[in-house]
C-alpha cells in the first residue's frame, strides 16, 4: 500500500483534500505534528467529505517519531528543489511519498540527507509551488501508474450511456 506524509502540514482543507484522494488510491495518511489544525476541524472534514471515516491516517509527534515507527521506509519527498523530476523514480508498492507544510517545505537539513529521492514536479517559470492537495495527486497517481492501479477500477460503465 503506498503512503502520503504530511511534515506539519498547516491548512486543513489541502489534508482533508488529500485524506479524500488516500482513501480513493487505497493509500495511507501519515500526519506529522504539529498540525496547523485539529483534526475535528469543519475544514477538514468538509475537504475530505463523507470519506474521512474511511481513511486510514496515523499521527506523529514529530518526524524523528515518524522515523521511529516506521523503519527502512523508503521515502520520497516532494520539493521544488529536487534534480530528478517526479515520473523518473521508481515507486515501489509499499513506499512513502512526503509533502512538506504548504508555507516552507520539507525543511533543506531533512532533504540534504535525502537528496537521491527527492523528486519534483516541473513548472513554467517563477511559479513557487502548485497547491498542496494537486500536488499529492500527481505523484501519488504516477506512484500508482508505475504499480499498475494494482487493486484498481479502471474499466466501468459511466453514467445511463454506453461508451
Amino acid at each position: 500500500m503506498l503512503n502520503i506524509v504530511l511534515l506539519e502540514p498547516e491548512i486543513p482543507a489541502n489534508t482533508g483534500n488529500i485524506g479524500r484522494t488516500c482513501v480513493a488510491a487505497g493509500a495511507r495518511l501519515h500526519l506529522i505534528e504539529p498540525l496547523g489544525f485539529s483534526l475535528s476541524e469543519k475544514a477538514l472534514k468538509r475537504a475530505g467529505m463523507d470519506y474521512w471515516k474511511s481513511l486510514d491516517v496515523t499521527t506523529y509527534i514529530d518526524y524523528q517519531d515518524f522515523l521511529y515507527r516506521n523503519p527502512g521506509a523508503k521515502i520520497y519527498m516532494a520539493t521544488t528543489k529536487a534534480q530528478k523530476v517526479y515520473t523518473e523514480a521508481a515507486y515501489e508498492p509499499d513506499c512513502y511519498i512526503m509533502f512538506g507544510k504548504e508555507s516552507a517545505g520539507i525543511p533543506e537539513e531533512i532533504l540534504v540527507e535525502n537528496k537521491e529521492n527527492c523528486v519534483r514536479i516541473p513548472m513554467i517559470g517563477d511559479i513557487r509551488s502548485l497547491n498542496l492537495g494537486n500536488s499529492a495527486a500527481i505523484i501519488l497517481y504516477e506512484a500508482l501508474r508505475q504499480n499498475g492501479f494494482k487493486g484498481m477500477e479502471t474499466e466501468g460503465d459511466l453514467h445511463r450511456l454506453k461508451w
